[in-house]
């Protein structure tokens, strides 16, 4: 498993220096702290998210370019995936 290039051994060891720094009762309320951080970090972000929109729609600007760009990039990736699987097949066949 490598998770942001870290191994499964160091996550063991992070885990470990964890434990013995905040003990066995505090790790449950740090994390469920930290998922209160995040969750709040996320509505913060679609906040933003629906504000920008919500003024966009009111000054009558066009928020489907950015869906139209969106659509059009997810096909050129689909199209260079395609392109590689192509190439790399013969190869991934071979080894």
């Amino acid at each position: 498993m490598a998770f942001l290039f870290i191994s499964g051994g160091e996550i063991f060891v992070v885990l470990v220096i964890v434990l013995m720094l905040f003990g066995a009762d505090k790790i449950p309320s740090i994390a469920r702290e930290l998922g209160k951080g995040m969750r709040q970090l996320k509505d913060a972000t679609n906040d933003i998210k629906r504000e920008i929109n919500n003024t966009a729609e009111k000054q009558g600007i066009d928020t489907s370019i950015a869906t139209d760009i969106k659509k059009e990039i997810n096909t050129v990736k689909e199209n260079i995936q395609d392109n590689i699987d192509e190439v790399t097949g013969p190869i991934k066949r071979n080894l």
